[in-house]
């Protein structure tokens, strides 16, 4: 069994033209810090997927700061905003038969993407993620199988 950890980034600069640019409010910063410091306690995961966009990648950066297991780190264009959540999730399922050895895998994205893997993996499900909400799945390889376990949210 594995698991599966969604998260959306933290809170971000307002909306503006180079959508892809915007940064982490103060705010943002510390809701990270503190959900590093939460997954670091529960889960320390090994593998990390991160959307490119800046906001995403300064997520990431914070909870790098308490989780220090991370085996494989990758960038991935498959979990942007506008990204197809199918594509995405089979890109992960990939990579857990690959990186058998990776017990725990953490997907730094946005709304509405994360909301959407979820429901790939839990069609029960499609929760509304608050700004560095993370969604807790369970997932078996073998059979493809995911079962919802919790949505943790830091506000």
């Amino acid at each position: 069994m594995k698991t599966i950890l969604i998260m959306r980034h933290g809170e971000a600069q307002a909306l503006q033209a180079q959508d892809h640019l915007r940064e982490l409010t103060q705010r943002g910063r510390q809701q990270a810090d503190h959900v590093g410091q939460w997954l670091a306690q529960r889960f320390n995961p090994q593998g990390l997927l991160v959307s490119p966009y800046v906001r995403a990648q300064q997520t990431a950066e914070c909870v790098k700061e308490h989780c220090r297991g991370f085996t494989l780190e990758q960038t991935c264009d498959d979990i942007i905003p506008s990204a197809n959540a199918k594509t995405a999730v089979d890109y992960l399922q990939a990579l857990t038969e690959v990186h058998t050895e990776i017990d725990t895998w953490l997907v730094v994205a946005h709304m509405p993407i994360v909301s959407y893997m979820v429901a790939e993996f839990c069609p029960e499900q499609m929760p509304i993620f608050a700004t560095c909400g993370v969604a807790h799945i369970d997932y078996d390889p073998a059979t493809m199988r995911a079962r919802w376990q919790a949505l943790y949210s830091p506000n």
